[in-house]
């Protein structure tokens, strides 16, 4: 009981005399020990890493998850060490109600058939964006969180040791000076003088040996950049593929819905005059390209002839093909990814398509397939 007493009490005395210590400093009444340069340097660069770091995690949480109850829910779940219950995507959602309206609609409908088609192509976007937080949350978040949980934590706590071993030492100091001030009046402080020099060398001792703790565990920030690094290219490769999954997927889709499109708008479809949708593609207009004047659709039955189609005599432009394209009948032209055809267009002609040349076959082709070139 007593040694407890005892040991508050100098815990107590240890606080206070670090409290006046600080307090003197603070006001300029007191020196204090400045850690050199390269020390200072380390802290920064650590303090940076933290805050970026944090920046950083929680940005891409919104980023992955942009609903905030859902945020908090996970939150709570990993906190209380319990698993995070499955939840469909959006997308999956859209696609489950798409698909189900169908139904309700008949499915044999052009409606119908339409709506199960987006809707299909609306689960494997909500699929593919799940796959991606899946493994952006383990690949990325997870190192960044560790760090932040673990490695700072450790850092900080080091930090805070090394404060209060820097004020002991430096109350040391005030005390010797102290001391050798009274000695210069009477030679009956002589015993203080030693005690006090013998307490700064202890100080001294603790603070070194704590400093060097501390700087190991700060030039550890160096290893940290190295695995966040590794981190953030996994993560960049994962937001490359799944981005590369939704394009192919609304490619394909789009390239479903312009199949059927005669089936799916017919002439009698009320509200559009001409029976044509507006084009799903983003891609330059036609008008881009060179118009051939002399050659156009067969107008008693809005079809191409591939074999009337001549191209103009300058003018013709270059495309990369992005991707293998299979023709659906003999106006269109099959592609190759990364072959080279020519390219151009014909007046009136559906925006989506260009006429292309490969050697002495020509066809229809799909602009969102191809890459023009200048």
């Amino acid at each position: 009981m007593d040694f407890n007493v005892k040991k508050l009490a100098s815990d107590a005395g240890i606080f206070f005399t670090r409290a006046v210590q600080f307090t003197e400093e603070k006001f300029g009444q007191a020196e204090r020990t400045e850690l050199d340069a390269h020390f200072e340097n380390l802290l920064t660069r650590a303090d940076s890493t933290k805050n970026w770091t944090e920046k950083i995690l929680r940005q891409t949480e919104v980023l992955l998850q942009p609903n905030p109850s859902a945020r908090v829910e996970e939150f709570l779940y990993e906190k209380l060490d319990r698993k995070i219950p499955s939840r469909g995507t959006n997308g999956e959602l859209l696609g489950q109600y798409m698909t189900e309206a169908a139904n309700d609609f008949g499915p044999s409908s052009p409606y119908g058939q339409t709506l199960i088609k987006v809707g299909e192509t609306q689960k494997r976007l909500g699929i593919a964006e799940r796959d991606f937080i899946h493994s952006s949350s383990i690949n990325f978040l997870t190192p960044l969180r560790n760090f932040l949980e673990g490695d700072w934590r450790t850092i900080s706590k080091e930090r805070r040791i090394l404060q209060n071993r820097r004020l002991d030492l430096d109350a040391c100091k005030a005390r010797l000076k102290k001391a050798k001030a009274a000695e210069a009046k009477a030679s009956l402080w002589s015993d203080e003088v030693d005690k006090a020099e013998h307490e700064l060398r202890v100080a001294q001792t603790e603070f070194d040996r704590q400093a060097e703790v501390t700087r190991l565990l700060l030039e550890g920030i160096s290893s940290t950049h190295v695995n966040h690094l590794r981190c953030l290219h996994e993560f960049a490769e994962a937001q490359a593929t799944y981005y590369a999954q939704c394009y192919q997927y609304m490619v394909d889709l789009q390239k479903q819905l312009g199949s059927s499109k005669g089936d799916v708008f017919p002439s009698t479809f009320v509200g559009n005059a001409d029976g044509m949708s507006p084009p799903l593609s983003t891609s330059p207009p036609a008008a881009t390209l060179p118009l051939l004047q002399a050659v156009s659709p067969n107008p008693a039955d809005g079809t191409l002839n591939p074999s009337e189609v001549k191209p103009p005599s300058s003018g013709t432009r270059k495309a990369k093909v992005l991707y293998d394209y299979e023709a659906a009948d003999s106006s269109e032209l099959a592609l190759k990814a990364d072959e080279l055809i020519t390219v151009y267009s014909l007046p009136g002609m559906d925006p989506d398509w260009l006429i292309g040349e490969r050697g002495n076959k020509k066809g229809k082709v799909p602009v969102t397939y191809l890459e023009l070139l200048s």
